[in-house]
């Protein structure tokens, strides 16, 4: 979870006739698969795609992933860059030690991952859906794990048993000083 503070815009009452401090929001953010699936319910549209978010869209996906209650929403507009800088590194942020191939990204290899396809990973590896709330990144990671400790030892073929089995019997020859 990120928590940012955006600062208060200083405000005028009217009645006393005085400025009036401001006050900073702040809010806690969750880059999940909750949220993901509320942006693209939204949007109808893959998150996880080669085309750029728009500055409209991406403010959305902000709202999506907050998760403190009762927020204006012109609150959103005042994101300062720095805001939008720590919540671009926290999106961006594996949240895990394990390594995911950079050309994989969770067993999607080329295919558009979209919410329901995480979900269906999900289900067919049999991961609880209180895994939903975790870190987007974190949780294509356990797919990941899952997916290949699941995933059988690929079958020798008769050519590469013989070939191992060639190379083996010719070493333990040579240690024993044989010849067969």
């Amino acid at each position: 979870m990120l928590r940012i503070t955006i600062p208060g815009l200083e405000m005028w009452d009217e009645e006393q006739g005085v400025f009036v401090p401001p006050k900073d929001q702040v809010l806690q953010l969750e880059h999940s698969l909750v949220s993901l699936s509320k942006w693209e319910s939204k949007w109808c549209t893959p998150f996880f795609s080669k085309k750029e978010k728009t500055d409209e869209e991406m403010l959305d996906y902000i709202r999506c992933m907050t998760i403190t209650q009762n927020v204006s929403p012109d609150t959103y507009l005042r994101l300062t860059e720095e805001n939008i800088k720590e919540i671009h590194e926290y999106i961006e942020a594996p949240m895990t030690a394990y390594n995911m191939p950079k050309d994989k990204k969770a067993t999607g290899g080329r295919e558009t991952i979209i919410a329901e396809l995480i979900r269906y990973w999900m289900i067919s590896l049999n991961i609880p859906c209180e895994y939903e709330k975790w870190h987007l990144n974190r949780l294509l990671a356990l797919i990941d794990v899952c997916n290949v400790k699941n995933t059988p030892p690929k079958k020798r073929s008769r050519r590469e048993i013989m070939s191992r089995n060639k190379a083996l019997n010719d070493a333990r020859r040579q240690q024993l000083n044989t010849r067969g």
